[in-house]
């Protein structure tokens, strides 16, 4: 299951990274997307800790609370401009919190699994 869900995961913050060509700071979103694909992709192999992956949500976590706008509009994902910055805020925060969901599932699954 571990490696199913890190192959599934690691191609979609590859997917999540290739759509910031186009945003206004991609030199941001790009490396933090990059990371998580890597450390799914570090889950897959094997290589990664479970406190590797519990430091990475960590991180995602403190950014996802940062990034949240101060009023919450919503994500509005029918509409593809950005009709109010806190929108773009809550999409930024819901992508950090992506990231830190899957590093939690991860530090959960290497922490059960028996290393030899």
């Amino acid at each position: 299951m571990r490696k199913t869900l890190s192959i599934v995961f690691g191609l979609l913050f590859v997917l999540f990274a290739a759509f910031q060509y186009n945003d206004p700071d991609p030199e941001i979103w790009v490396p933090i997307y990059g990371a998580a694909a890597v450390a799914c992709f570090m889950a897959w192999a094997g290589v990664g800790r479970w406190w590797f992956f519990a430091g990475m949500a960590g991180l995602y976590f403190v950014a996802t609370w940062y990034q949240w706008p101060s009023r919450f509009e919503g994500f509005l994902f029918n509409e593809l401009g950005m009709r109010s910055l806190n929108i773009e805020l809550a999409r930024e925060a819901g992508g950090l919190g992506i990231c830190a969901a899957v590093m939690v599932l991860f530090a959960v699954l290497t922490r059960n699994s028996v290393r030899l």
